[in-house]
């Protein structure tokens, strides 16, 4: 886009002024110049609307008026549904035009690196691609009804310790193919208004200063046309930040850095091309943002209830049903409802996302409300921290226990207490509160069939205790209608049909992670590379209690007729398998593809990683058949020597399953490579030499001439010496005595393979 200079009418310091906010939530206006202030709000899951104190027009932070509050995205994640995600966001852009908003603070789509991460229940998945979906259909959701995204938190902003000034300290390739890829995705194809600059810096550069990043990648490489505003409070130095390509910082400064910044212009320390870009950037932004607004309306607070409680139907995941304890029968029997957590619920976590929700649902009352002749007892079992009992923890256990003896089934409700997570802090651990475990203990003790529901935001440890319960449920943080949709889970008006979005390990000392999470002395190290996640876990054989992708249902499906095939073009294949319910109950099921690189790669990969995904709703007895198309580019790695995504010739495998440790049918698939671009020298390995699509083939003819010379064996004849020499540069073979290239050789060839690449027109 042709880049436009600001209005003649602009002041210098009315520039500099568009480039920060004028207050917490809001850009700077000047009505003269045509350029509407642009109103902003917390948004991921639903409206944090601040509430004027009255005192001088300041807004009070700490409660919001109310809004729906959808379920965050680490229960939205496992819904596997991009769909239902747009709708979701949808509701939630007619709420903020109902009150003037005009961009929504999200979605966040960083990846789960640690289950540690305090802010984890904010975010998709421990997977790019998911994210990436998920993600994506929420920028489209609300841009589609005419109100802005803020995609966030750019990038690799994966843990609360040191949040301010930590430098995540992580290679090209898992930067590329784990921490920026969802955020390339999003930027490519959904366009977003904006996107956040996070607190963190990479590599030692801010994020808000960091030009490679905000401007070389995000602007150049991906075509970003939006504005990048700063997570509020991240800018250090504000005419660094410009620089680097940072439009907006937020929140406003009452002026001072306006002024730095009218100072650095004046004193030539800031072209003043830089500022005129920025500002035309935030011009076109506000402009957009204005012309865009849809009418104001009156929201419809029972229809996005309801939306609320059909989303955190499908959050819901069934992660173990032994016996086909669940559904339960809501028309006869008696069951004990133990545990604080369902009658006052968690349902979204702490921070800025926080929501005052319009209506709140309870499993308690919606269990109750559901049940037909099946008699619903309730025990608190325990209390939720600040509210301890004057008599201790033994009365509420031994009511809770007396009350699971004298019942059929016990639904205990456990979870991670409100303190426990939250932006601003990570966690120490993963385990359930003690209180929680000694209950949990005594009651399975007096009651053997009990259904154990989780809430939480983070992944919590389920080992080994889960192998001693016949049915277990993750509820996550569902949102305020989550209590409804629980109950209809556990009575059976609703199979589950969720899936986990991140992989719950035996140990949190299993995580990949582990051993560099969250680093020291202000910089983290992402030692585990591309292994993150169940990429991590499955390329060390580790156990995990439940892996990623995983969800039952109260039906079963068979996959059969799997079938990949290429279009035309080369471009994508499309997987195609046809799935049967071979249960008694309808029911939805989460197709997942994935594919495993070629067995000679050279860059260590993951034994799988997703590449697609479907879902297909099917009656009992019912088969179809479902397409997945995988893209040939995202088979790619990315080459820190070429400094590009690079497909590798070889037979790939693809895999398509229930789970990712779930795999059910498997075939091969041989694609062609891209040519090297890589330009050889000496100093490459004979190894590397060997496996250059040019190179291998001139220096074997070398080798071949030397040998035809020769009267006596060589030294390339020896399999071992030929092994011993593989990590050699060619320039050192070149001076032993006797070697079959000489160095002027090594020039020679060097020179030719370079030719070849221009010769190719990709040519570095």
């Amino acid at each position: 886009m042709t880049q436009q200079p600001p209005p003649p009418r602009l002041s210098l310091a009315d520039r500099a002024s568009l480039t920060s906010g004028a207050g917490d939530f809001v850009t700077t206006a000047i009505a003269s110049a045509g350029v509407p202030a642009v109103t902003m709000s917390d948004g991921p899951h639903g409206l944090r609307l601040p509430k004027e104190s009255g005192d001088g027009g300041q807004v009070d932070l700490h409660s919001a008026a109310p809004a729906t509050c959808f379920p965050p995205a680490v229960a939205l994640g496992s819904s596997w549904d991009p769909e239902l995600a747009r709708r979701v966001a949808g509701a939630i852009a007619a709420e903020a035009a109902s009150h003037g908003v005009r961009v929504v603070l999200g979605p966040g789509i960083n990846i789960k690196r640690s289950p540690l991460c305090g802010r984890n229940f904010e975010y998709f998945s421990e997977d790019p691609l998911l994210s990436a979906e998920m993600g994506g259909a929420m920028v489209r959701g609300l841009q589609e009804a005419g109100v802005g995204a803020a995609l966030k938190h750019y990038a690799a902003n994966n843990q609360e310790t040191d949040r301010m000034r930590v430098s995540a300290d992580v290679d090209e390739r898992p930067l590329r193919e784990i921490y920026l890829r969802a955020f390339e995705r999003i930027v490519r194809r959904d366009r977003p208004w904006s996107v956040m600059a996070s607190y963190n810096g990479v590599n030692g550069v801010p994020l808000c200063e960091n030009t490679r990043l905000l401007t070389d990648v995000l602007r150049s490489e991906w075509g970003f046309d939006g504005i990048v505003m700063s997570d509020w409070g991240a800018v250090r130095d504000r005419v660094a930040a410009l620089r680097a390509g940072l439009d907006l910082q937020m929140p406003g400064t009452g002026g001072r850095t306006d002024r730095e910044v009218v100072a650095a212009v004046t004193g030539g320390d800031l072209d003043e091309s830089v500022l005129d870009a920025a500002v035309e950037r935030l011009v076109r932004f506000a402009r957009r943002a204005a012309d865009g607004a849809p009418e104001r309306r009156e929201v419809p607070v029972a229809e996005h209830h309801r939306l609320a409680g059909e989303a955190a139907d499908r959050c819901v995941v069934l992660l173990k049903n032994d016996s086909d304890l669940l559904p339960l029968d809501p028309a006869s029997g008696t069951v004990a409802v133990i545990g604080e957590l369902a009658r006052t619920p968690r349902y979204q976590g702490a921070g800025s996302s926080q929501v005052t929700p319009t209506l709140l649902d309870t499993p308690l009352d919606r269990l109750r409300e559901l049940a037909d002749g099946a008699r619903v007892d309730f025990a608190a079992g325990y209390a939720l921290p600040g509210a301890a009992p004057a008599d201790g923890e033994e009365p509420l256990v031994a009511e809770a226990v007396r009350l699971a003896s004298a019942s059929d089934t016990v639904v205990l409700f456990l979870g991670l207490p409100a303190q426990d997570e939250s932006e601003g802090f990570d966690r120490d651990h993963i385990d359930l509160p003690p209180v929680q475990l000694r209950l949990l203990e005594r009651v399975r003790e007096a009651n053997p069939r009990v259904c154990v529901v989780l809430s939480n935001g983070g992944v919590v440890r389920t080992a080994p205790w889960h192998e001693r319960v016949p049915a277990l449920v993750e509820g996550w943080l569902l949102g305020q209608a989550g209590g409804g949709a629980l109950a209809r889970v556990l009575f059976g008006a609703v199979n589950p049909s969720g899936k986990l979005a991140e992989t719950v390990p035996l140990r949190l000392e299993d995580s990949p992670s582990h051993l560099s999470f969250p680093g020291e002395e202000g910089r983290v190290r992402y030692g585990e590379g591309v292994f993150v996640g169940y990429r991590g876990y499955d390329a060390r054989r580790c156990e995990v209690a439940f892996p990623f992708g995983h969800g039952l249902s109260y039906t079963t499906f068979a996959y059969s007729g799997m079938r990949v095939d290429r279009r035309e073009d080369g471009a994508a294949f499309t997987v195609a398998v046809t799935v049967t319910n071979t249960g008694g109950r309808a029911g939805r099921e989460v197709v997942q593809v994935y594919s495993g690189g070629p067995a000679a790669s050279a860059v260590a990969r993951p034994p799988r990683e997703l590449r697609g995904f479907a879902s297909v709703s099917l009656s009992p007895g019912e088969s179809r058949e479902v397409v997945v198309e995988l893209a040939r580019e995202d088979l790619a790695y990315y080459s820190e020597r070429e400094g590009r995504w690079r497909v590798e010739e070889g037979d790939y495998r693809i895999d398509v399953g229930s789970s990712s440790r779930d795999i059910r049918l498997s075939a091969v698939l041989t694609v062609a490579g891209d040519p090297s671009r890589l330009r050889l020298s000496g100093r490459h390995t004979l190894a590397e030499w060997l496996r250059h699509p040019v190179g291998g083939p001139l220096l074997g003819e070398r080798f071949a001439r030397a040998a035809a010379g020769r009267t006596g064996p060589s030294a390339m004849d020896d399999p071992v010496m030929r092994r011993f020499l593989a990590g050699m540069p060619l320039d050192v073979i070149s001076e032993f005595p006797q070697s079959p290239v000489s160095p002027e050789d090594v020039d020679e060839l060097a020179a030719a393979v370079a030719a070849a690449a221009d010769d190719d027109g990709r040519g570095e």
